[in-house]
């Protein structure tokens, strides 16, 4: 065989090689895909129960039931248009309050119940952290003092 078909040879196998790498990873990596929904869109697409997904909205207010137990905590994910009932064992986040933005990570059970792994709760561009609440950012004065402190 000539060199410069050994090297034609060599490319194509290197080209065949990494199809079959990259076609490898997309399939491995699809199983965890998690893909987000609101408690709409999760009513209107099916849903298999057990696949990953992540559930985002507002956490009703007055929905929080914390069990006896003091690690599961049921509540309710709402939307403009629907609501989902949650449950997560685990530590809450700091910001997880009735009426903030959460994003979930989970999957649905056979009853059509959001069990999440994990939670992320989210602020409002309003967020001022608690050790700045009585502070005036717009005064320069106010701001170096209480930094100071």
């Amino acid at each position: 065989m000539k060199p410069k078909h050994q090297r034609l040879l060599l490319a194509l196998l290197a080209v065949a090689g990494l199809i079959a790498a990259t076609l490898i990873a997309i399939s491995a990596l699809s199983d965890e895909a998690s893909y987000f929904y609101t408690p709409t869109t999760l009513e209107k697409e099916e849903v298999k129960p057990g696949q990953a997904i992540r559930l985002g909205g507002q956490v009703k207010v007055g929905s929080i039931n914390i069990a006896d137990d003091g690690v599961t905590t049921n509540f309710i994910v709402q939307d403009s248009g629907a609501e989902q009932d949650v449950i997560f064992k685990g530590v809450t986040p700091n910001l997880f309050v009735e009426g903030s933005g959460v994003v979930a990570d989970g999957r649905l059970d056979d009853n059509g119940l959001f069990v999440a792994d994990n939670l992320l709760a989210k602020h409002d561009e309003n967020y001022v952290p608690r050790e700045l609440q009585d502070v005036d950012l717009n005064n320069r004065d106010t701001l170096e003092k209480s930094v100071v402190q």
